[in-house]
């Protein structure tokens, strides 16, 4: 650091072990997803619902930017500085003149590579956990601002609940939400990447007049509402016919959770988690049961939403 460099007063939730934030995972319960842009993105109209499965983001103290990580598929999660947690540090200490100086630790829960945002929500938990440890008090606006460099889906996992997502995804409308949802995700062996999941959706798509990407009023009044059967009537996924024409054994999944009693199925994002809509915790348990006995996948994970978005513990 250099002599220059201002005094920090820790933040709230700061201790001498480090600061830890919980961040949600997410469901896309409707991605309208436009053309390609010349810039390469799409346009989204992007309706996020928060859910009760949760990655942990501690930071502490250190001599140096680290990360590491722990939980379910850890060896799969980067732990250099392509890992979005430590982009993130390295953002907020670049806006005010610091050094990242950071040990950043992750404990996983959220799928990892599964379309449910665990990536973003690491980067969201860690700017939110710098900016506690060094006392830097940024306005939610600011947070904002570099969680939307980070990534689409960064800013929806700062916030959580429930929103519209439009642009490429990272301006956000908050979504009333008048109940809770119950959930299972059937998670899938190996990930799916993003991006080749949006270039099969540009080639299931070449030719083809794809219409501007607009929120359906049907799902947005079965959310405030909180009236599940409508909900499940309104589920959609602009990516899931790529998902699905990457990984063709996803349709099993699909069907195994539908035959189980789930009120409806989708791909979760890009995937290759599968969200099922079910109307109470007691079929959750069932329909994740069925799922698993049916062997079209991992596991199976029940949930709830909507759930808060990051918060230091």
């Amino acid at each position: 650091m250099s002599g220059t460099e201002p005094a920090r007063t820790p933040g709230r939730g700061a201790t001498a072990a480090g600061v830890t934030v919980r961040v949600p995972a997410k469901v896309n319960v409707q991605l309208a997803v436009g053309a390609a842009r010349p810039d390469g993105f799409h346009d989204l109209a992007n309706v996020f619902l928060a859910v009760s499965l949760h990655d942990e983001v501690t930071a502490t103290p250190a001599a140096a930017l680290t990360v590491t990580c722990e939980g379910p598929d850890a060896d799969k999660v980067p732990l250099d500085r392509t890992n979005l947690a430590a982009r993130a540090a390295e953002l907020l200490a670049a806006r005010h003149g610091i050094s990242p100086d950071v040990h950043l630790h992750i404990v996983k829960d959220i799928p990892v590579a599964g379309g449910m945002a665990g990536g973003s929500a690491d980067g969201a938990g860690a700017l939110l956990a710098c900016d506690a440890l060094w006392g830097l008090n940024s306005s939610r606006a600011e947070l904002l601002e570099i969680c939307a460099e980070l990534g689409s889906d960064v800013p929806f996992s700062l916030v959580g609940g429930a929103a519209l997502g439009t642009g490429r995804g990272e301006r956000l409308t908050d979504v009333p939400v008048g109940g809770t949802f119950h959930w299972v995700f059937a998670v899938a062996d190996g990930g799916l990447s993003t991006p080749a999941v949006y270039g099969e959706f540009d080639r299931l798509n070449d030719g083809v007049d794809v219409p501007e990407p607009a929120a359906s009023p049907a799902l947005l009044e079965a959310l405030r509402t909180g009236d599940a059967g409508a909900l499940a009537g309104a589920l959609a996924n602009g990516l899931q016919p790529a998902a699905l024409s990457l990984r063709p054994s996803l349709s099993a999944t699909l069907d195994a959770g539908l035959t189980a009693g789930a009120l409806a199925a989708l791909v979760s994002g890009s995937g290759p988690t599968t969200a099922f809509l079910v109307k109470d915790a007691e079929s959750a348990e069932s329909v994740a049961a069925a799922l698993v006995a049916s062997g079209t996948c991992r596991t199976a994970r029940t949930a709830t939403s909507p759930a808060p978005g990051a918060t230091v513990r």
